[in-house]
C-alpha cells in the first residue's frame, strides 16, 4: 500500500505551529483525529477530534480503517507510547509515524545527561517497584508519570526501600513554553501544584540497588521457611544459566525464589506451587520486585499444570521430585531443554543417580557449613546436604 491511511504523529507541548510540515500535512489530512484530550485541544481539531476510549483500547482507530485517520501522541510514539500497540494490527503499508523529541529526549537536554548512560521507563500504568531491576549505585534514569500526585508517590517508594536519598527532579510540560523544572530529595519530598504531563528524574545514592550477582539474601524473600537457600540459590541459578528473554518453570517453587532471580537476570518464569499459603507468598515477592510482567504463579499439581503452559527454555524442580513428575518432563519438554533437580532427601537423591546413569548430565554433591557459637567459641553447623543433576535434553 504506498497511500498508508493512518498517520502516527508525535505532538510536543509547544504548540501546534511547531509541528513538521509533513505532520501538519498529514494532520490537516485526516477526516478523524484520536488523541487525549490536551493533545487534542493542542492540535485544535474541533469535531474531527475522538477521544481515547477509558481504558484504552486502539478498537476504534482500527474500526476506521479505509477512512485518513491521525493519531495524536507525546514526542516519539514508539517510545513508551501508542504506537507498538497500533501498528500489532497492521501491514506496515497501511501506517506512516511522524516523530517528534520523546519526553525522554527533551528530559536530558534539560539536565545534561548523556542518554546511553541513564535508563527510561514508562510509569503511567506501571507500578513504581518495576523499577527495582534498575536501581544501582549513583545510577540516574528518567521515568513518565501518570498524574500530578504519582512524584510524591515515587519519592515515598523509593524512601520505604532505603533509597530516601534520591534526588528527584520534576520536569512538568517539558518542551513547551510552561515548562518547569524542580528538585527535592525523596525523603523530603514536598512540591505541590505539579501539572501535567509530568516525568521525573532521579539520581540515586551510593547504596541504592539489589547486588546484580546470584543469590540475594534470604530475608529479602517472603517466605514460610520453604526456600532455596542462599548459597545453593546461586549454585541452583548457575546451572540453569538464565538468558534473557528465556522462560523457566520453577517446580515446587516454594517462596519462588530461584524465579525470582531469573527475572532479575533478564528471563520470563512461572513459579508452580501446590501449597496456597506459599502461592501467596510468591505473589507477595512478585510483587516486592516489580516482576508483574515477567512472572506468574501458579497453584496446583505440576504434572497437570504443566500441560497448559508455554514451552520453556529452562526447568527447575526443588519441591522433591518424583518418578511420574519426570516421565511427564521428558515426554514434554523440547530437546534442548535445560533441567535442574535439586534433591534433600535419600529417596530423591536415589531417583537423580538412576537418571544421571541413564541420561548423563552432572551430578553434584553440595555441603555446606556455616561458623555459630559453641559455647565461648566457635563451630561448624552443617546444613543437610544438597545433591544436583543438571542436564541438557
Amino acid at each position: 500500500m504506498s497511500d498508508p491511511w493512518l498517520s502516527i504523529i508525535g505532538l510536543g507541548e509547544d504548540s501546534l505551529d511547531a509541528l513538521p510540515p509533513a505532520s501538519r500535512a498529514a494532520l490537516d489530512a485526516a477526516e478523524v483525529v484520536f488523541g487525549g484530550p490536551r493533545h487534542l485541544a493542542l492540535a485544535d481539531v474541533g469535531a474531527r477530534g475522538q477521544p481515547w476510549p477509558v481504558p484504552f483500547s486502539t478498537a476504534p482507530v482500527l474500526a476506521a480503517r479505509g477512512r485518513r485517520v491521525a493519531v495524536l501522541a507525546s514526542g516519539d510514539p514508539f517510545w513508551h507510547g501508542a504506537g507498538g500497540s497500533l501498528v500489532r494490527d497492521l501491514t506496515p503499508g497501511e501506517w506512516q509515524c511522524f516523530s517528534a523529541p520523546s519526553v525522554f529526549s527533551l528530559a536530558a537536554a534539560t539536565l545534561g545527561w548523556r542518554m546511553e548512560e541513564i535508563t527510561c521507563h514508562g510509569l503511567h500504568a506501571a507500578p513504581y517497584a518495576r523499577l527495582r531491576r534498575v536501581l544501582a549505585p549513583n545510577a540516574r534514569f528518567l521515568c513518565t508519570l501518570r498524574d500530578s500526585a504519582a512524584p510524591a508517590e515515587l519519592a515515598a517508594w523509593l524512601t520505604e526501600i532505603g533509597a530516601g536519598a534520591a534526588e528527584i527532579t520534576v520536569l512538568e510540560r517539558i518542551g513547551g513554553p510552561h515548562a518547569r523544572v524542580r528538585t527535592a530529595p525523596a525523603d523530603a519530598f514536598g512540591l505541590e501544584d505539579i501539572a501535567t504531563p509530568v516525568a521525573a528524574a532521579v539520581t540515586l545514592p551510593k547504596d541504592a540497588g539489589l547486588p546484580r550477582g546470584s543469590g540475594l539474601p534470604d530475608a529479602l524473600f517472603a517466605s514460610d521457611g520453604q526456600i532455596t537457600k542462599r548459597p545453593v540459590r546461586a549454585l541452583t541459578l548457575s546451572a540453569l544459566a538464565p538468558r534473557g528473554g528465556e522462560l523457566l518453570w520453577d517446580i515446587g517453587a516454594g517462596s519462588g525464589s530461584i524465579a525470582v532471580e531469573w527475572c532479575l537476570a533478564g528471563g520470563r518464569a512461572i513459579a508452580i506451587e501446590q501449597h496456597a499459603s506459599r502461592v501467596a507468598n510468591i505473589r507477595q515477592n512478585i510483587a516486592d520486585f516489580g516482576l508483574d510482567h515477567l512472572m506468574q504463579a501458579v497453584e496446583g499439581n505440576a504434572s497437570q499444570a504443566i500441560e497448559t503452559l508455554d514451552p520453556p527454555q529452562a526447568v527447575f524442580v526443588g519441591g522433591g521430585a518424583k518418578l511420574p513428575l519426570l516421565e511427564t518432563l521428558f515426554a514434554r519438554l523440547s530437546p534442548g531443554t535445560r533441567l535442574v533437580i535439586n534433591a534433600v532427601t535419600l529417596e530423591t537423591e536415589a531417583l537423580l543417580t538412576q537418571m544421571h546413569a541413564t541420561k548423563g548430565g552432572d551430578l553434584m554433591r553440595v555441603e555446606i557449613a556455616q561458623a555459630e557459637p559453641l559455647g565461648p567459641l566457635r563451630g561448624w553447623r552443617a546444613a543437610r546436604p544438597i545433591v544436583q543433576w543438571s542436564v541438557t535434553l
